[in-house]
């Protein structure tokens, strides 16, 4: 809250959040009544149109006309062949059985920075063998930590220090395993 102003919505939520509570320090219930409040610009105090953002929206392109976007792969041939074949050596291997949702999302958080820090290349990240979603139902959540590992990757603040996820080599604990090979430091 101290990055920027409450909204006026959000005022008057945090003064209902005060008014149902007993506040231990009745000297921080003062402090909401002094909070500024933000505003929008002046510029944009009309309907807010396509125009506010600077020109009309752009003519979609149909399907069959659009081009594929080229993708990276991430690694090259040797890297593939050598993981493949068990050869590589994690540099740091990191376990999440045991853990909840929440708590193995912020341990792999954790673990990708401080292996970025310390210039580590592979991580072996072992989550358990996956599920099917029924097997996930019946059983009470099994695997719901390697479903999920996709998602956070893709969504973490170190997506863009991730060249690749693959699966890792049976030496290392196969389908329940995975080897996260994190891009070079230029």
């Amino acid at each position: 809250m101290a990055d920027r102003p409450l909204t006026a919505g959000e005022k008057a939520l945090w003064q209902k959040v005060i008014e149902t509570v007993e506040p231990l320090d009745k000297a921080s219930v003062k402090r909401i009544e002094r909070l500024p409040v933000a505003r929008r610009p002046q510029e944009l105090q009309g309907p807010i149109t396509a125009e506010s953002f600077g020109g009309k929206p752009g003519t979609a392109v149909p399907l069959r006309e659009q081009k594929p976007v080229p993708t990276r792969h991430g690694l090259d041939g040797g890297w593939d062949r050598r993981l493949a074949k068990g050869m590589v050596q994690p540099d740091v291997t990191v376990d999440l059985h045991g853990y909840t949702l929440s708590s193995a999302h912020g341990r792999l958080d954790g673990a990708l920075q401080l292996s970025i820090a310390a210039g580590h290349r592979a991580i072996l990240l072992i989550t358990g063998k996956a599920r099917n979603d029924d097997e996930r139902r019946r059983e009470g959540g099994r695997g719901a930590i390697r479903a999920a590992i996709a998602d956070w990757l893709a969504a973490s603040r170190h997506a863009s220090h991730i060249a690749a996820v693959r699966r890792a080599h049976p030496r290392h604990g196969g389908a329940g395993a995975l080897y996260i090979i994190l891009r070079r430091r230029r």
